[in-house]
């Protein structure tokens, strides 16, 4: 498919062969016109000749715009006084003033040169081709000899012009439009849009010739009604684009959105050429307004509507929906064109906003869906680009495409929960371990449980795509409670084989809720008969954030019980040193973004040393994730991170590789932990025999 976004003249296609043709032809025509007029030997009717001329360059500069939907451009109510002067004084002195009034019009609204070229051009020829009409019917009136008399007989010619003067100059404009769609198209297009308003204006012209030639002082009242219909035509304006902009931003609102989606629509049905929608959301802008007030709110939501503004392309369409949301459509664009749109906005608020003395920084969730790979439908393609930015906001990405699998409202993703549920019914989900070790002496601290899930007919399915869809469909506790039970199967076996290996789990906040979690739990430890204090939950660091009180409560009563608690993915959240505190937790792992960069420099080793500080500042171990070189060891173990985890060490095995991988560094015997969280632990607290709690061949 060949996309042409903008006006070209160096490339031979319709659009440029018309331009050439038709500036060729009008200044040619336009300078005969200059020469027959300056060789006239005589002008009769010279004052209604001057004050149509004046009229007709003064309304030239006032054109009627419709409104949304139509021409932006507007019709020229000069167009009457065009065809009036053509009516009395010929073709000469028609083609002339039109052109006059044309450029200067085009000039005060500084258009492109090309446009300021063809204009004038196109309306001298429409004016040439409707002369011949004139001509063809026996009227072939000059400056010398205009017209004199008017009856209700010339009706007939008079239309004929009209008809002629519209349809080449709809024909010269749309050949030059072919730029943006086939001709049939912009020909259809303007042909609804001008039609009606166009001749509405033009059967003005028979009252103004009959002034002119009766009574030419009157010509100047012609001035009111049509000044009345351009002034209630600006209103109308002022009412439509308030109602269609919003208040604040001064940026089109949710009506004009939808208008303009269903345009976007109408132009892909059309043309078939794919675009984009971006929806647009900051991040904690509640909190904005709760701590420093609505006014500064405001005045954040205006700035940065300026900053979209000037990031986007300038065919591009932008709105604020409410709230602090905004979508932009980018028109002509595949989803590479417009994941580029959505780094350029991002990267338009990397410096702060600077509201009254205050610097406030501001971050972005962006959700992108294009038409036709997301949708081919308004209210599909908005919904989807919303599931995007929601994925965005939940998983701090900043910008996300739309996903069928990750979209849990899909036929998709629906179908694959379905096939979840039956893998849990079916006993088909297996943990790889991946185990964490000291940076002191390499010794096993204990492993990383990771659910591994292979489909027949889909093959190995990601856990950032079906752990998401568990927490969001309400079986998340299924998942846990298969998880924690393979894992305290596999620390059984392993026990029995002398080896004493404490095993992660990791947790979803959504586990945290209610007691489900501490009745498996300890159903689960009396079961296999194991100490609790070889069990270990990880948890992210969004439970700090989100300040569960109930969380909390939870993870106390299983750190009385004896299980361990570690902090997972720490740094790459939001939480205040206040709440951290407040959270009880028996280890922290830095999350792997910070150790990834360890070799760009010192700011990046500073980071991860005040990380580890911050761990042994709380009395806790730091954990290393993602350690893939042995450099980044080396760094961590001289910044005294207490383990680390990651492909250096090994990779996540299945539970026989991880039992060689384990047999080969540790003793047969039976060991006491090493984990430096688990260094002290209280012995497990277990609940009554008669409260719940799932069994391995139990259906869950």
């Amino acid at each position: 498919m060949i996309r042409q976004s903008e006006f070209s003249l160096r490339k031979v296609t319709l659009s440029s062969l018309v331009w050439y043709s038709c500036v060729l032809a009008g200044w040619t025509l336009l300078a005969v016109a200059v020469a027959k007029v300056i060789t006239t030997s005589s002008v009769q009717l010279v004052a209604p000749l001057l004050m149509t001329a004046f009229l007709l360059v003064v309304l030239e500069l006032l054109p009627l715009i419709q409104g949304r939907g139509h021409d932006p451009q507007g019709v020229v109510m000069s167009t009457a006084f065009t065809c009036a002067m053509l009516f009395v004084w010929g073709v000469w002195p028609a083609i002339i003033m039109i052109a006059v009034a044309s450029t200067a019009s085009d000039l005060r609204g500084r258009k492109n040169w090309w446009k300021v070229l063809f204009n004038p051009a196109q309306y001298t020829l429409s004016v040439g081709a409707a002369y011949l009409v004139m001509l063809v019917g026996g009227n072939p009136v000059s400056l010398a000899h205009p017209l004199t008399r008017f009856n209700l007989d010339d009706m007939v010619w008079i239309v004929g012009v009209w008809i002629v003067y519209f349809t080449v100059n709809l024909a010269l404009v749309a050949g030059v439009l072919t730029w943006t769609g086939s001709f049939r198209n912009v020909v259809a297009d303007d042909f609804v849009h001008y039609t009606a308003m166009t001749f509405s204006v033009l059967a003005l012209s028979p009252v103004i010739v009959v002034a002119a030639l009766h009574e030419w002082s009157l010509l100047p009242l012609l001035l009111v009604p049509l000044l009345l219909l351009y002034y209630t035509a600006q209103m109308s304006l002022e009412r439509e684009h308030a109602a269609g902009h919003d208040a604040l931003t001064g940026l089109p609102n949710r009506t004009s959105f939808h208008f303009e989606l269903d345009a976007a629509f109408v132009k892909f049905r059309r043309d078939e050429l794919p675009f984009g929608l971006m929806l647009i959301d900051l991040d904690d802008f509640k909190r904005v307004n709760d701590t420093l007030g609505h006014q500064v709110g405001d005045d954040l939501l205006v700035h940065f509507a300026r900053r979209l503004n000037d990031a986007i392309r300038p065919s591009d369409k932008v709105a604020r929906l409410g709230g602090d949301e905004f979508a932009v459509i980018v028109f002509d664009a595949d989803e590479a064109d417009v994941r580029g749109v959505a780094e350029r906005v991002r990267d338009s608020i990397i410096e702060p906003i600077e509201l009254r003395g205050l610097f406030l920084e501001v971050d972005l969730s962006i959700g992108l869906a294009v038409c036709p790979a997301h949708a081919t439908d308004g209210t599909e393609l908005l919904q989807r680009a919303d599931v995007a930015m929601y994925i965005a906001k939940d998983n701090r990405t900043g910008i996300e495409a739309y996903s069928p699998i990750r979209d849990r409202n899909s036929a998709d993703r629906l179908g694959l929960l379905g096939e979840l549920r039956q893998a849990l019914d079916d006993d088909v989900l297996v943990l790889h371990y991946q185990p964490k070790v000291s940076t002191r002496d390499s010794v096993p601290l204990g492993v990383e449980a990771l659910v591994r899930w292979w489909q027949p007919g889909r093959g190995f399915i990601p856990p950032d795509e079906f752990i998401p869809l568990a927490e969001r469909s309400g079986i998340m506790p299924l998942l846990t409670a298969r998880v924690v039970t393979i894992a305290l199967d596999q620390m059984a076996q392993w026990r029995a084989q002398g080896m004493d290996v404490p095993i992660a789990v990791n947790i979803a906040p959504t586990d945290l809720v209610g007691n489900s979690l501490t009745h498996l739990v300890a159903h689960s430890l009396r079961h296999y008969a194991l100490p609790a204090n070889m069990l270990q939950l990880e948890i992210t660091e969004r439970i700090v954030t989100h300040e569960l009180e109930e969380a909390k409560q939870t993870l106390r009563r299983l750190r009385e019980m004896g299980v361990s608690i570690s902090l997972d993915d720490f740094g790459t959240g939001y939480s205040s040193l206040m709440r951290l505190s407040s959270l009880p937790v028996d280890e922290i792992k830095i999350d792997r973004a910070f150790v990834s960069c360890l070799a760009d420099g010192e700011r990046a080793v500073g980071i991860v040393r005040a990380l580890i500080d911050l761990a042994h500042a709380l009395g806790v171990p730091a954990i290393a994730e993602g350690v893939e070189t042995q450099e980044e060891w080396q760094v961590l173990n001289g910044l005294g991170c207490d383990g680390v985890q990651g492909w250096y060490v090994a990779m996540p095995m299945p539970a026989a590789e991880a039992t060689e991988w384990l047999l080969g560094r540790l003793p047969l015997s039976h060991l006491q932990p090493r984990s430096p969280a688990l260094v002290g632990a209280k012995p497990a607290v277990i609940p009554a025999a008669d409260e719940p709690g799932p069994s391995r061949n139990q259906a869950i």
